[in-house]
């Protein structure tokens, strides 16, 4: 999967080519390629885990993926409301943050 000249893993292939190889081969040429889960729960699933351990910058990527993988706004802001209880009020008011940037963009 090659990424735009801009992209956050173009930025430091030259940094950790290794990295980003992996990226593409193994967990986007491969991981996400599995049938057994659907891109779509893929999504909600690395969503999930990004709200939950506050990654901010990773967040943003998937939940572009995750709208693009058929998750809705609806589906997405459940899913940081319901972490609020199990991951803190600050992950959640942080992911709800960055998710309107997300949302505001697509419209």
């Amino acid at each position: 999967m090659a990424a735009s000249p801009k992209s956050p893993r173009e930025r430091i292939r030259g940094v950790v080519p290794k990295l980003i190889d992996l990226t593409e081969n193994v967990l986007f040429g491969d991981v996400w390629e599995r049938p057994q889960l659907s891109k779509r729960d893929r999504s909600l699933i690395t969503c999930t885990a990004l709200v939950a351990l506050q990654r901010p910058d990773q967040l943003r990527v998937h939940l572009e993926r995750a709208l693009d993988n058929g998750v809705t706004k609806d589906e997405l802001s459940e899913l940081i409301t319901h972490l609020a209880f199990y991951s803190g009020w600050p992950t959640a008011v942080t992911a709800a943050g960055i998710a309107k940037e997300i949302f505001d963009k697509r419209q």
